[in-house]
């Protein structure tokens, strides 16, 4: 079991943003700028490409309505997504509120988000969604 599915099933807690059958979005807990949300399926898959088509799709339909909601809740210009996953075995898309593509820099993470911070972002993403 991944960290992530142990994230979707309850064991470890998250800054939720949405969720449907059978996805599940919640914030990054080391992100590279404020309302940085990782966006999951729920039946753990490896490899992003190695999801079937209709789920993908309708990954991205999933994943369209975050970034939807991200956009209304963070001042930003565009949602960057990403598709990087080497760290979880388990496939997950990055969406990151960007203001320049300096702000898709994954060196420079936030240091020390505070929790106070992150449940409000969470919050306002989550009343768009």
């Amino acid at each position: 079991m991944t960290i992530f599915s142990k994230i979707i099933a309850g064991e470890i807690p998250c800054y939720k943003v949405a969720e449907n059958d059978r996805f599940f979005a919640f914030l990054d807990i080391n992100p590279v700028n404020w309302g940085h949300t990782l966006v999951v399926p729920k039946k753990e898959t490896d490899y992003l490409f190695d999801i079937d088509d209709e789920e993908l799709g309708e990954m991205m339909i999933f994943t369209k309505k975050v970034a939807e909601a991200i956009k209304k809740a963070i001042p930003c210009r565009k949602v960057g997504m990403a598709v990087l996953g080497l760290e979880v075995p388990h496939a997950h898309i990055h969406l990151i509120p960007l203001q320049n593509e300096g702000d898709m820099d994954f060196a420079k993470k936030i240091s020390n988000p505070s929790p106070e911070k992150m449940m409000e972002i969470a919050q306002s993403i989550a009343k768009f969604y």
